[in-house]
Order: structure tokens, then C-alpha cells, then sequence
């Protein structure tokens, strides 16, 4: 999709490592020599990879244009949990995702558009990073060139997963024959190729886990900071999206065998191997400040200079916190989990992670995980190791000659961190264990983004409490329907 001049975009995106530099000489005031000149502030392309200074600026560009507001900083997480059945909303905005929580949305929904835009922005990013990488490869070692390689193409596998979940049919509906979406992977520098048909859903697939095979073999196996090893993908990052991946795609021995790279065998499931995982003695420590435990795989920082922006931050949608607009509260009627008895409130997820508010006299109880004050400025968790384990432990409930107790003692792991008196009774079946994981994730997983891919990647219906109705696989609603910028601009998106 190219929505805008990439060419020059190519050329703001070498000045992102420079904006310290000072603005040296004059405009002149000649017209002609004014629309001649080269703007002080943008680089050719062999400057733009002159030194490791630049290149490393550009590496960071690739994950500040991922957090954006609308994607990855809150919105793409939001629509995916609001079209469900665990949120009620409250003020019928439709700047906040109304017509999403409704199902109503159609192509000419500019939010969800950005979150395609962003998306499509960001892959040719990454697209332009690594042609330019290749081209000037010996600036820097052979190991960082690698790292930096593996990172790119982290994040166009994280963005490429993302839209290939919402704007096609799940994979498990047909193996991945249907529509996918257009697949970029060469630097766009013109709008020359626009019009390019879908891949497949399957091709999409393949795409994404070669990149992450391809990142996981050059990233390095940790970082020196708590810090980076939280916000730069490494090893580890690339290994636990591909758990996801193969999960979206039924694919449960694959899961086990990536998962297995981080998982030990028994508990207490602590990971050692290159960067150190595990589940935190209390779940409310993951989303504190400095939001860097070891749970977290894998996350998108925000601060004062670089906040998610009006609303789109996840604090701001479902927050109590000051200046919250509360947007969202749970669903307390017996469709969301929120009610379930499965959910007991000795659960710290519950009494410490929901927190009630009376508005206009009525009571309302919200998710509390994003606890900062505007401008929102939390962390956004996009990888966690309890989602790990619970991969797993679905991947050894499913898997033929999958270990049925593993998956058991997974589940219960993850339990007991947040609830220690809680004890899953008999599940001696995969369909039981199978019940039981789903159930754990919707708890565990609540506001991070989980509930509608869950959903389609058992290709199950929506219950979209927004709709008031049950939506199924079939129904146009379920998939996001392509926005009509990419319509006008590329003619052949709906064909493959």
C-alpha cells in the first residue's frame, strides 16, 4: 500500500539518527534555486548507511514507526479485543472504535485504516532498511549487520502477522487458500507498483515465519540491559512470536518445537537459555514502571517525548487513572469472563489488575494493567512468558502424542503465580485442557489484544457483545473489510 510519496519518506527516513545536527547556510530567495536545492536535513542513499551512528538510527526508526498510536500503541490492540464479548462500551464514540465494538465498521473507517497504513509504512521500513544494509554491508561487523538484519525483519514479520490476522480469513479455514494480502518485500521508492494482487493467507504464513527463522539465526542472545533485552528483539523475541504464529495456524508441533527452545520440560518452567524468562512472583509487577522483568519478551516503550498520542492509548480507553476517558469496562454479565466463576476474586488478576468506578451513579469495574496518568505512557506488552507457557501448553494438549500432563502442569503454573489456592480439577482430556487453556487466556491475556485472534484461529464465532449477536466465520463482518485508500490505489488487492 503506498498511501504517500515513499521516495520521499526514503529520505526523512535517513534523518531520523540526525535530527541533533544544526541546520547549516540559508534558504535562498530564489524560487527556482528554492525548488532546486537539496534540503539541508535529508541524505542520499549511501549516507544514509555512511556509519553505524546512522544505521542504528534507522534500526530504531523501524520500532518507533511499529508503536504508533494506531498500531502497535494502542489501537490495533484495542479493536482486537473490543469486537468480543469481554467489553461494554460507554460513550458511543465513534473516534474510540464505537462502529468496531458494534461490528458496523466498513471500508471507509479511517482508524482502521491508519492501523493498514501504519502497518504497510512500516514494512517498507523495514524493505528499504534492508536493501540499503545489503548495499553497504561492510560499515559495520558481520555480527551486527546480522543483528540488525534480524531486527528488521522481526518487525515486518510482527506487522505482516498483524494485518494478515484482522484483514483476511483465519489460516484454519481453508489451510491458508483464501485472499491474503499484497506482499511487499522490495523497497518502494516510487508508486510505480501499486496495483499488485494478494498472496494467499498461506503465502503470507510463509513469509512470516522465514523471516522469523531468518531473525532468530542472526539476532543476538540477549541484550546488556534489562531495557533492551525488553524493547530489541533478540533470539528468544523471534522464538516466542513463532509459538503465536504456529498456534494461529494449527500447527501444534511446531508450536512444541519452538517452544520447547524456551520451555523446560518441567517446572517450574523457568527459562536460562540465552536471555532469562520467567513468570514474576507477582503478575502486577509486569505492568510497573520500569516495565522491564524478565516476563517481558517483548514490548514497545512509550515516554514523554513519544506518547501513543490522543486517543489511542490503551490507559486511556480502559483506565480509572487520572484523565482516563474509561471508554471501555468489562463486560459483567455472564458472557465475559469477568463473571465467570472460573474467575474467583482471591485472584491478584481480579483484585489487583480490576479496580470499580461509579459514573453518573452506575458502577463499572476496569482492567487497572495500564495504571499511568496522561499521556499514557505504559509499556505496551506484546510478548509476555506467560503466553508462552500457555502456547505450549495448548501445543501439548493438541499435538498427536502431545503430553497431556506438561499441558496440565502449564496451565496450573500460570495459575497459581496470581491465584495460589486455585486448583484445576480433572483434565485428563485434550477438549478438557483445551477448555480450560482458552478459558486462562482470556483472564490472563485481558486488554492486551488476544480475544479476537483467539477466536479465529479456532475459526470459532464472534460473540460480539457490541453487535448483540453471535457473528460467524462466514459473515462479512468477521473480517475486517480492506480500506478504501488501499481500494482506490491498488485495484487488484481483492483478487490473488
Amino acid at each position: 500500500m503506498k498511501l504517500f510519496h515513499i521516495k520521499t519518506y526514503k529520505l526523512k527516513l535517513a534523518t531520523a539518527a540526525i535530527l541533533a545536527i544544526p541546520l547549516v547556510g540559508s534558504i535562498s530567495s530564489c524560487k527556482k534555486e528554492f525548488l532546486e536545492k537539496t534540503p539541508e536535513l535529508t541524505l542520499p542513499d549511501q549516507e544514509a548507511f555512511a556509519n553505524p551512528t546512522r544505521i542504528l538510527g534507522q534500526v530504531n526508526g523501524l520500532y518507533v514507526s511499529s508503536k504508533s498510536g494506531s498500531l502497535f500503541g494502542g489501537r490495533y490492540l484495542i479493536y482486537n479485543d473490543i469486537r468480543a464479548e469481554e467489553f461494554v462500551n460507554r460513550t458511543g464514540n465513534g473516534v474510540t472504535g464505537y462502529d468496531v465494538y458494534q461490528g458496523t465498521n466498513n471500508s471507509t473507517n479511517t482508524y482502521v485504516a491508519s492501523f493498514f497504513s501504519q502497518a504497510y509504512l512500516t514494512i517498507n521500513r523495514a524493505n528499504l532498511f534492508l536493501d540499503g544494509l545489503a548495499k553497504n554491508s561492510t560499515v559495520l561487523t558481520p555480527a551486527i549487520n546480522a543483528n540488525y538484519a534480524g531486527e528488521a525483519k522481526f518487525v515486518r514479520a510482527l506487522n505482516y502477522f498483524a494485518l494478515i490476522q484482522i484483514f483476511a480469513k483465519p489460516y484454519i479455514a481453508d489451510n491458508g487458500a483464501s485472499r491474503g494480502l499484497p506482499l511487499r518485500l522490495t523497497p518502494e521508492t516510487s508508486l510505480a507498483n501499486n496495483a499488485l494482487k494478494s498472496s494467499t493467507v498461506a503465502a503470507i504464513y510463509a513469509q512470516i515465519i522465514k523471516d522469523l527463522d531468518e531473525a532468530e539465526a542472526g539476532l543476538p542472545d540477549t541484550y546488556s540491559t534489562p531495557l533492551l533485552r525488553t524493547t530489541r528483539a533478540h533470539k528468544n523475541s523471534a522464538i516466542a512470536l513463532k509459538t503465536r504464529v504456529y498456534l494461529a495456524m494449527g500447527n501444534y508441533a511446531k508450536v512444541l518445537e519452538e517452544g520447547n527452545k524456551l520451555v523446560p520440560q518441567i517446572a517450574p518452567f523457568t527459562n536460562s537459555a540465552r536471555t532469562a524468562h520467567a513468570l514474576q512472583p507477582s503478575v502486577v509487577s509486569v505492568f510497573q514502571a520500569p516495565f522491564t522483568t524478565s516476563e517481558s519478551i517483548f514490548s514497545f516503550p512509550m515516554a514523554d517525548t513519544n506518547a501513543p498520542g490522543t486517543q489511542n492509548q490503551l490507559g486511556y480507553y480502559y483506565s480509572w487513572a487520572g484523565n482516563g476517558n474509561l471508554e471501555f469496562s468489562l463486560n459483567k454479565t455472564g458472557a465475559g469472563i469477568y463473571a465467570d466463576p472460573v474467575w474467583p476474586t482471591s485472584d491478584a488478576r481480579k483484585s489487583l489488575l480490576t479496580q470499580d468506578a461509579t459514573i453518573s451513579g452506575v458502577l463499572h469495574s476496569y482492567p487497572i494493567k495500564y495504571g499511568a496518568v496522561s499521556p499514557f505512557i505504559d509499556f505496551v506488552p506484546i510478548i509476555r512468558y506467560a503466553e508462552v507457557l500457555l502456547n505450549v501448553a495448548e501445543a501439548e494438549a493438541l499435538a498427536p502424542g502431545g503430553n497431556l500432563i506438561r499441558s496440565k502442569a502449564l496451565l496450573q503454573a500460570v495459575r497459581t503465580r496470581s491465584d495460589a489456592g486455585f486448583v484445576y480439577g480433572v483434565l485428563i482430556t485434550p477438549a478438557a485442557l483445551e477448555a480450560a487453556i482458552l478459558k486462562e487466556r482470556r483472564i490472563e491475556l485481558l486488554a492486551e489484544g488476544f480475544r479476537y485472534n483467539d477466536l479465529a484461529r479456532k475459526a470459532a464465532p464472534l460473540p460480539s457483545f457490541g453487535a448483540g449477536t453471535s457473528i460467524p466465520i462466514t459473515d462479512q463482518r468477521y473480517t475486517f473489510p480492506i480500506p478504501i485508500g488501499e481500494l482506490n490505489t491498488n485495484p487488484l488487492v481483492n483478487t490473488f
